[in-house]
């Protein structure tokens, strides 16, 4: 499985996603935001957290318009899988790739701490691992991580079982309590939450692992 990882003027977790695709056994391209092209033959692109041009205007607004993300758009829109964590989140909200938008924090205040989640559904290649029903473990840190949909839109997102993960105790707000979100065609994910940070014995928990995985095993059989 070939993956790339961007990289933007203030991403802080594209080591981190990078070390979690490797250790499934990808080989990782790390691919800069002014660059306008992905690599030859990748399978997946992977969109870090962090803090992208400063959070400047919306979070993750000037990214989506740098010179990469055309690119991925194409890549998403010729049927490409793509997993944007956290501020990566923001930016496929921002590029019209997954639907809602990430607004403040209800509490106004930053937080950072692993969080119990649902799986809601194990029809993906992110979560085909998961049972759903099951409740995993995952660390979060943002402090605009609250999704916010319309009625219609949540009701559409749950009745295409698009909704991949809502927290047990919900820590931003966020409209029927939706951790991630897939696209129409299941190959997009978008999550708060960091998988890359629990994927290893030394994170103090591994229920990030099977995400990646799960990525591996369907593309790899594909």
């Amino acid at each position: 499985m070939k993956a790339a990882v961007l990289v933007f003027p203030g991403s802080n977790c594209d080591r981190d996603l990078k070390v979690a695709f490797e250790q499934a056994g990808a080989e990782v391209t790390m691919v800069w935001h002014k660059d306008t092209a992905l690599p030859e033959g990748l399978d997946i692109v992977g969109v870090p957290g962090g803090f992208s041009y400063g959070d400047y205007l919306r979070c993750g607004a000037i990214a989506a318009n740098s010179p990469i993300c055309a690119s991925l758009r194409a890549h998403v829109e010729r049927g490409g899988y793509a997993l944007g964590v956290c501020n990566g989140f923001q930016i496929l909200t921002e590029t019209r790739l997954l639907p809602g938008a990430l607004l403040r924090n209800a509490g106004l205040k930053y937080v950072c701490r692993t969080v119990p989640l649902t799986v809601r559904t194990s029809d993906s290649v992110f979560t085909r691992q998961y049972n759903a029903g099951t409740t995993v473990h995952i660390p979060i840190a943002h402090h605009d991580g609250n999704y916010q949909a319309d009625a219609d839109l949540l009701k559409q997102l749950a009745d295409e079982d698009r909704i991949a993960f809502t927290y047990d105790e919900n820590p931003n707000g966020s409209a029927g309590d939706v951790a991630g979100v897939l696209s129409a065609n299941r190959r997009v994910l978008g999550m708060m939450p960091h998988p890359e940070r629990a994927a290893d014995e030394g994170h103090g928990g591994t229920d990030g692992r099977a995400l990646f995985a799960g990525i591996m095993d369907a593309l790899v059989a594909a």
